[in-house]
């Protein structure tokens, strides 16, 4: 066996991988993803490299460290169901100390790379949403009430703003618009996945709609909110942010996301749903990517 394969295959090796999933890599991803858009729209030119780098960097890191937290506080829940009982933690490849370690770590290295070379706003909001999110969203919100997503998306919605504020120090009603777009998307986001997998919410005694107020009350709020996102995805054309090129790129995705909807609300399958909830992942990643292209070209 050569050294990059005894490398690979070292215990090392395996805990680090397990430390990587405990992040939630996909969901950083799009947190990391959106946050540069908001970077880039605060910028008239190119990203300054300082932002850039150690922005990106802090925000991924502490956005890592959020997910590590999540995964550490729900492990008994996780192991119950279907989808998340392979995770490091509800699976025991992981134990309860060293994730902590790994989010004090890797939590407070982003925020002191946040405030020593971006700035400290950026930091203190990027703290607050760590607390949002690891602390008032998983802790006190998720088990309490099935309006849970809807509450607690202010906190997923915030990683453009970091972005934002990243470059130019401050807050603008730009900043907000990115804000919307998110906070109104991530309820049929999340309730798109909750409708096919009700019964691990149930067994796992997390009250989401699908589980609290059924299948149809689900799938018809599914639709009043993507008919408030396409609105509040307007904006930014409304408001001379973004030109024609977002417009003629927004609509479509609107239309396909309500096309969506309509279709799960009026003849519900598992199959249906997940449809949706893929939609929901690729809309919101080329309506932030048409932002970008439209602010460029």
């Amino acid at each position: 066996m050569n050294t990059l394969a005894l490398l690979r295959s070292s215990p090392l090796a395996d805990k680090l991988r397990e430390f990587y999933a405990l992040c939630k890599p996909r969901v950083t991803g799009l947190i990391v993803f959106t946050a540069l858009i908001g970077m880039a729209l605060a910028s008239p030119g190119m990203i300054p490299l300082r932002a850039l780098l150690a922005g990106t960097a802090g925000i991924a890191m502490t956005a890592g460290a959020a997910a590590a937290l999540n995964c550490l506080i729900e492990r008994r829940i996780d192991a119950l169901m279907a989808r998340t009982r392979h995770r490091p933690l509800a699976a025991g490849r992981l134990g309860a100390f060293e994730a902590l370690g790994f989010v004090v770590i890797l939590g407070g290295g982003g925020l002191a790379l946040l405030y020593r070379f971006v700035n400290p706003l950026t930091m203190a909001l990027t703290l607050a949403t760590f607390v949002g999110y690891a602390v008032i969203y998983t802790v006190f919100l998720k088990p309490a009430t099935p309006l849970n997503i809807v509450i607690g998306g202010a906190a997923g919605a915030m990683p453009p703003v970091l972005g934002w504020a990243a470059v130019s120090g401050g807050l603008s009603s730009e900043a907000l618009i990115l804000f919307l777009i998110i906070f109104a998307w991530t309820p049929p986001h999340f309730w798109s996945l909750a409708l096919y997998r009700t019964n691990d919410y149930a067994r796992a005694g997390i009250p989401m709609l699908p589980v609290t107020h059924g299948s149809e009350f689900t799938r018809l709020h599914i639709v009043l909110y993507c008919v408030i996102l396409a609105t509040v995805s307007l904006m930014p054309y409304g408001s001379g942010m973004s030109g024609a090129l977002y417009f003629a790129a927004a609509v479509p995705l609107d239309a396909v996301f309500l096309w969506h909807a309509v279709k799960l609300y009026r003849a519900y399958s598992d199959q249906l749903a997940q449809r949706t909830f893929r939609y929901s992942i690729t809309y919101l990643t080329l309506l932030f990517a048409a932002l970008l292209a439209d602010h460029y070209l």
